[in-house]
């Protein structure tokens, strides 16, 4: 059994929360210079405002967008370790915390949705965990700004539905979040499950990078075909027209029951941003 000091685990989701919100995920810069060589007019000076931006971000240690979200935390715990010292949810807390406090980055957690106080730290944060084989841990920082996640949504199909009715879906979530989610936007997809673990779906995809397609054939056909008519909608970057609505669409699946058909959509901006490490 591999014991693994809690002070490790609050000093990397520290370390990861701060890397997320200073530094562009290379798959998602990479994808917005590639955007940046096939624009024109308006569309080509805003990428290469966000790309001037990014390079700031992390020169200057100034968060890539002053929006700096609600941090998701995602676990992938090895059964074969054992973690010891202070509480394991306790440390990811702190770490989260440490993080905010430090980089002196905005506090948006309010906590309670309805009295709506800020906590002043950031926290607390959410986090998913999911037991493993071996003895490593894998964590995963995600900060999610709520300009796109308030644009997200979540459809339960029949078992019937087509693979055509459950395109236009999600063709509509990305056309109806427009301009108003910061556009080029990034699409996660979960089909299958439950109400809830569609939803976990969605946000996992968004984990992956923009240009890894799912290993099942026919959906990374769906992930190019879904990229290719989103960016003919010509909403454009920043919604000023353009062909990049869009830099990727991230699909991820699960086993459903034969009553009912799932589909979520967690929609986030061009800034999509997660760190990941292993310890």
């Amino acid at each position: 059994m591999r014991r693994i000091d809690t002070k490790r685990v609050r000093a990397e989701i520290s370390r990861l929360c701060t890397t997320a919100n200073l530094k562009l995920r290379p798959d998602i810069l990479s994808a917005i210079k590639n955007a940046y060589r096939l624009e024109k007019g308006r569309a080509k000076n805003l990428l290469g405002v966000l790309i001037e931006n990014s390079r700031i971000a992390a020169k200057e240690r100034l968060a890539i967008c002053q929006d700096t979200g609600m941090v998701e935390i995602f676990l992938e715990v090895g059964q074969e370790v054992n973690f010891v010292g202070v509480g394991l949810k306790e440390s990811i807390t702190a770490g989260v915390r440490d993080a905010y406090a430090k980089g002196r980055f905005r506090k948006s957690i309010v906590s309670d949705p309805i009295i709506r106080k800020n906590t002043g730290t950031n926290t607390p944060p959410i986090i998913y965990t999911e037991i493993v084989p071996r003895d490593k841990v894998k964590v995963s920082t995600f900060i999610k700004g709520f300009g796109s996640e308030n644009k997200s949504q979540l459809k339960m199909f029949r078992p019937t539905a087509t693979i055509d009715e459950i395109r236009e879906f999600i063709l509509k979530v990305a056309e109806e979040a427009g301009p108003e989610a910061c556009p080029p936007l990034v699409l996660g997809v979960g089909m299958g499950g439950t109400f809830a673990k569609a939803a976990l779906l969605a946000k996992k995809a968004l984990l992956r990078p923009i240009d890894k397609r799912n290993k099942s054939s026919h959906i990374a056909r769906l992930e190019k075909r879904l990229l290719k008519d989103i960016n003919k909608l010509g909403i454009g970057p920043a919604g000023l027209g353009g062909k990049t609505t869009a830099l990727g669409v991230n699909i991820e699946t699960f086993p459903t029951h034969i009553a009912g058909l799932p589909v979520a959509v967690n929609i986030s901006c061009h800034a999509t941003r997660s760190a990941a490490s292993i310890l």
